[in-house]
């Protein structure tokens, strides 16, 4: 039997120096024009944000320097006057107020929505529902402002007696005052169902990318659809909810058109959330932005950025949140 010897193939010849070096220096340079793309579009969004505070902050000085009332206080706006006095305490309170609620009403059903897609639907059940969800995301928010007051608000009139007749003891759900439903808690109904297919479509990418390993370990294990989701899913994607709570509350907190066609404004701090009136920083520039002069416009300008401080220290919140859950995690680990 004849014996076969390797035969030693030549080494590949090496690159000539000039294309090696002409392929490193180009690398080189891409890197070097990406870098300084990146660093100055990070310096580009923080010089548009101190911007953005400066001229704010000038021309609320201006405003709150002749206020005769207290700006954080006076349960009044009308700078028009003489002297004049307005305050915010209204609108922060219709803004958190509202914000709540439809946060409370709209996270835990967007959560199931999204487990639901991601885990129980079959794919061609799964595939029209988030498509469905990702296109509510798109629709203004003046035509949920139209369906709000022309559908929504009629509709909610049951709802509020209801409330009021069997959770009147709680005061909150009392109604005192009579007159249709445009309160702070039907605002608060329509600004969960515009944040819904925002927090729904974020939260449903984030558990969408569990790894399979864990949930096949724990059906391994023996455990069940549930429990595979509360030991692996939600933890998975705990930080990746809290990011989605806060874009939807961050277009809670600045929604304007929407809610000022539904909620009849007045400047009066009710703990009776069926009563209608209210008012929030959004809807308040919305509604007195076109009629105010200088003076006016500057008054409201310092309640933008009221507004604007909010969203900040909210947004800030949650990295903080999510770092914090970060740290906790890779100790545990």
């Amino acid at each position: 039997m004849a014996s076969t010897t390797p035969i030693d193939m030549p080494p590949a010849p090496p690159a000539p120096p000039e294309r090696a070096g002409r392929a490193q220096s180009t690398g080189r340079m891409g890197d070097k024009i990406f870098l300084g793309l990146s660093r100055g579009s990070g310096i580009l969004l923080l010089v548009i944000m101190a911007s953005i505070a400066v001229f704010l902050t000038y021309r609320s000085v201006l405003a709150i320097s002749k206020d005769e009332g207290n700006f954080l206080t006076t349960f009044d706006w009308n700078p028009a006057g003489d002297p004049p006095v307005f305050g915010i305490a209204v609108l922060l309170f219709g803004t958190v107020v509202s914000s709540i609620i439809a946060m409370v009403i709209a996270v835990p059903i967007a959560v199931g929505i999204a487990l639901f897609i991601s885990h129980y639907a079959p794919r061609k059940l799964a595939a029209p529902i988030a498509y469905v969800v990702d296109l509510l995301a798109a629709v203004p928010s003046i035509v949920y402002g139209i369906w709000g007051a022309l559908v929504l608000v009629p509709y909610l009139e049951g709802l509020n007696l209801w409330l009021d007749q069997f959770f009147g003891w709680t005061y909150i759900f009392e109604k005192t005052e009579v007159g249709v439903a445009r309160s702070l808690f039907t605002v608060g109904i329509l600004l969960a169902i515009m944040i819904l297919p925002i927090v729904t479509s974020v939260s449903r990418e984030v558990f969408l990318q569990v790894p399979k390993m864990n949930e096949e370990a724990a059906l391994a294990l023996g455990a069940t659809r549930w429990e595979v989701i509360r030991l692996s899913v939600l933890p998975f994607g705990r930080s990746g909810i809290i990011s989605a709570s806060m874009l939807g509350l961050g277009r809670a907190l600045g929604e304007t058109m929407a809610v000022a066609t539904v909620l009849s404004p007045n400047f009066l701090i009710s703990l009776h959330l069926l009563n209608p009136g209210g008012g929030t920083f959004a809807q308040n520039i919305a509604a007195k932005f076109g009629e105010a002069d200088a003076f006016g416009r500057d008054a409201l300008i310092a309640s933008g950025l009221v507004l604007f401080v909010l969203t900040l220290l909210v947004n800030g919140a949650a990295r903080l949140i999510i770092a914090r859950r970060k740290e906790y995690s890779g100790a545990n680990a």
